[in-house]
């Protein structure tokens, strides 16, 4: 059972260095979104959706590993996680301590990761708020009132008044 305890220790620290490498990427993002760098945003982008597919190639790792330690430990294999097996090794405080660092160590790069992506979040909506803001203002500076014109059957027409290019100011 210690090798796979020490199986499970070398997943948890892979899937850190992933999460850690995410954390690059989106303090990087947050450079570029900033810069509003749109080439740059999908290269990131691209570079996060692989490290994403070997966050999640890693997770099954974890779960067929837990699962081989609670059928070892003749517990049922849903109800294994770290923190029950950390709790489960009293009688091993050597490799609890390893386990519980791992595991530790992998929350606070989660966490750190979560806090980087609600920053982006933030700056994003800001952008499309800005995007939205323009693009109103953009075509109420293009676009004149209805005029009151109606057709033979008594309905607006719905014309708009153009612009003539006249300038009042010259």
């Amino acid at each position: 059972m210690a090798s796979l305890v020490e199986e499970l220790v070398k997943i948890l620290d892979e899937e850190k260095k992933v999460y850690q490498t995410l954390i690059e990427y989106g303090e990087k993002k947050r450079d570029v979104l900033i810069k509003v760098d749109v080439p740059g945003l999908e290269e990131i982008t691209g570079k996060e959706q692989l490290a994403g597919d070997e966050l999640i190639a890693l997770s099954n790792r974890q779960l067929q590993a837990l699962t081989d330690i609670a059928t070892v430990m003749g517990q049922t294999e849903g109800q294994m996680t770290v923190t029950k097996l950390i709790e489960s090794l009293g009688n091993q405080p050597d490799v609890q301590q390893k386990l519980k660092e791992a595991r530790d160590s992998l929350l606070e790069a989660a966490n750190q990761m979560r806090a980087i992506n609600d920053e982006n979040a933030i700056l994003i909506n800001q952008a499309i708020e800005l995007n939205e803001y323009d693009l109103t203002l953009f075509r109420s500076m293009r676009q004149a009132p209805e005029t009151a014109n109606y057709d033979k059957s008594a309905l607006n027409t719905g014309s708009i008044l153009g612009s003539s290019g006249f300038d009042a100011s010259s």
